[in-house]
């Protein structure tokens, strides 16, 4: 189980006496990227009592007048960032492809890549036509056999995913993985609830398969349609929920592969398998396992023409971004507008970066270090992650329901955490990828395909300590629980989540809390169950765990009250971690600030603007989570997204924390206020 959060921000710690977070002064004037010293002012609001709504006390300005961008369902902090992260990129891929670059370099590839993607000519003038053979080959399979070995190739989808991944027993090795798959919508809960609002996404997600045979020629597509959509209902009725499926004890389940069929007896395991290139091993992981055990007899049960239909469908589908205008613009219409409540296609020079980000991503992320990230900030941002660490061991010596042994084992744990930033100290070798200028299908094929061969190649040899899961201009972070480790790419390290010419309070309150979030996961309900060397293993005392239980149960309790739209409550258990990496997060951020206060002000802040340090922590942090999202967006993470939504990431976490009343005066009378035995408080 890897676990990953967006929007966190560059660090530069300078030396400042102990060391300084931003301006030594407060906030440099001339220079902090928003507003004066890091927060937009002016979209504060007075008419709004902190203790009422802080969100929208800090950021109701920027909900006023802000406005989606073409593209996206939603805007915020993290979407300003990602646009001008893009712009970056969009800069370096200019640069590369006004030059010849060798054969086989990552210049070479970026280029050609670049150049198949914005062929429109050429892939209106193809269509589908590159797709057909392999359509054709599967509309001869006669088996459930076939079919099963057919689910295993590049392109095409299957009722169970196989990859190789840490094993969570045994972290210095990979284990092959199992888990399951199969769907075309988000989620389970787009085939199964009964509201309105999902009825006609299936109505329309059926003339969309519908629309993409008929594309294909293929003959009956409605009736065909109709089964697939069917079919596709009774996965997602045996799949598990997403709260259970990021439960990682149930999710552990080793087993030899010989025992694999009996296990999970109806679909043809070895020859799924060997087409796959996992037919050897000795060992494999089956994640969501009931789930897959009722998969594997839904498999057996279903005719032959039902599951060759689904394959065709889904193969043409998994291509369609890469086709004509007419495929593109109706997965668009599906995908984004219907799901997503995106409004418009981005433009294809914009696009293009997008892909080039997905397919050859580290690539580019090599030259995106060298133009965008000094080596000198490696170094600083590091000085800042050791600062929030000592405010997190200090918390962990004080929590007073933890026992003594799982405390010491805690605190072990957390000097284990490795810190990686920027960028991977090893690259891999992509040389080998043929990428060619008229061949973008081709290209994103063996692309994948040198992917699964770098899987294959990882079994039986050491968990590869050096790796990344992000590239360098991802902006994102992630903390692994089996890696032990907190990760920063170089993109999410720049303002607005962290400024060095803003007031170090707003710094704190952002980055910091930002470092603080990914600590926290290895505390987390599903991170705690990992040891210092990331094992999953039970190393924490009875009564440890209870108390820990007891004040996570509260916290789920809380966020499920919480309704991002009216009728739609969130779901406290799928949000739990997250949750309480913001909590915790936010704790030891200020925690770090407080030490930070003491070293460089004495014990008292400046006031800026008429606001107390104390205060600009919070605002920083308010300002962090701005979001305008469309609705449909919103229904939708809410139904398969851990996180909640900006909202619910500041009101939810400040009602819960003291110092938070201390800084703005919040009394009962304020409709955000929990009485102090209401409030959760778990690191």
């Amino acid at each position: 189980m890897r676990r990953y959060v967006g929007r966190v921000g560059i660090s530069c710690l300078q030396d400042s006496g102990t060391g300084s977070t931003g301006s030594g002064n407060g906030a440099d004037k001339a220079g902090a990227r928003f507003g004066s010293w890091g927060v937009e002012t002016q979209y504060i609001s007075p008419a709004i009592a902190p203790g009422d709504d802080f969100y929208r006390y800090v950021n109701q300005g920027w909900l006023d007048t802000a406005k989606i961008p073409a593209g996206f369902p939603l805007d915020g902090a993290f979407i300003e960032l990602l646009l001008r992260t893009e712009k970056q990129v969009q800069h370096l891929v200019d640069e590369v492809v006004s030059h010849t670059a060798e054969p086989g370099s990552p210049a070479q590839q970026i280029a050609d890549m670049h150049a198949s993607y914005l062929d429109m000519e050429r892939r209106n003038a193809l269509g589908c036509s590159m797709l057909l053979p392999e359509v054709e080959a599967v509309l001869e399979l006669k088996d459930h056999r076939q079919i099963a070995r057919r689910m295993a190739m590049n392109g095409h989808m299957s009722l169970v995913s196989c990859h190789v991944d840490q094993d969570p027993g045994h972290p210095e090795r990979y284990i092959l993985t199992f888990a399951q798959s199969g769907l075309g919508l988000p989620g389970r809960d787009y085939y199964l609830k009964r509201e309105k609002h999902y009825i006609g996404l299936r109505a329309a997600y059926e003339k969309y398969i519908e629309g993409v045979l008929q594309r294909a020629g293929i003959k009956g597509a409605g009736k065909k349609a109709a089964e697939i959509l069917a079919f596709e209902k009774e996965v997602a009725r045996r799949q598990w929920t997403p709260e259970q499926a990021r439960d990682a004890l149930k999710n552990y389940h080793p087993m030899p592969l010989t025992k694999l069929e009996a296990y999970a007896p109806g679909f043809d395991w070895k020859e799924f398998l060997v087409e796959a290139g996992y037919d050897e091993v000795d060992l494999v992981d089956v994640n969501t396992d009931k789930a897959i055990r009722k998969l594997a007899k839904l498999f057996s049960e279903t005719p032959v023409d039902t599951l060759r239909a689904y394959l065709v469908f889904h193969y043409l589908n998994n291509h369609a971004e890469l086709l004509s205008d007419e495929w593109v613009d109706a997965h668009f219409d599906m995908f984004k507008r219907r799901i997503s409540g995106v409004r418009e296609q981005r433009p294809l020079e914009v696009r293009v970066v997008e892909f080039l980000n997905a397919t050859v991503g580290e690539q580019l992320g090599k030259l995106y270090v060298a133009r965008y990230f000094p080596t000198e900030a490696k170094a600083e941002i590091d000085r800042l992650v050791k600062f929030v660490i000592e405010a997190f061991r200090e918390r962990l010596a004080q929590v007073e329901w933890m026992d003594e042994d799982t405390r010491k084992a805690a605190l072990v744990k957390l000097e284990a955490i490795t810190t990686k930033i920027g960028y991977p100290d090893q690259w891999h070798d992509y040389s080998s990828i043929q990428v060619s200028r008229d061949d973008l299908v081709g290209n994103v094929r063996r692309q994948r395909e040198w992917h699964r061969q770098d899987d294959r190649d990882k079994l039986g040899k050491p968990f590869r300590k050096w790796e990344w899961y992000m590239y360098p201009q991802k902006v994102n972070a992630y903390y692994s629980p089996t890696g032990a480790e907190i990760v920063f790419p170089a993109a999410i390290l720049q303002a607005p989540f962290f400024d060095p010419k803003a007031d170090p309070a707003v710094n704190f309150g952002s980055i910091g809390m930002v470092i603080g979030h990914e600590l926290g996961h290895g505390f987390d309900d599903q991170g705690r169950r990992y040891d210092a060397t990331g094992a999953l293993r039970d190393w924490w005392g009875e009564e440890s765990s209870r108390n820990f239980e007891i004040r996570t149960r509260r916290l789920v309790e809380q966020y499920n009250r919480y309704e991002p739209i009216p009728g739609l409550r969130m779901n406290g258990k799928l949000t739990l971690g997250e949750n309480i990496g913001d909590l915790g997060g936010m704790t030891v951020a200020w925690v770090a600030y407080r030490k930070f206060v003491e070293s460089e002000y004495h014990g008292k802040a400046p006031v800026i603007d008429g606001f107390t340090g104390d205060q600009r922590f919070f605002i920083g942090y308010a300002q962090l989570w701005r979001t305008l999202a469309a609705d449909d967006y919103l229904r939708k993470i809410t139904l398969t997204d851990p996180h909640s939504p900006g909202e619910f990431r500041v009101n939810g976490v400040v009602r819960n924390f003291a110092p938070w009343y201390e800084a703005f005066g919040v009394m009962p009378d304020h409709k955000l206020y929990l009485a102090q035995d209401e409030r959760v408080a778990i690191w």
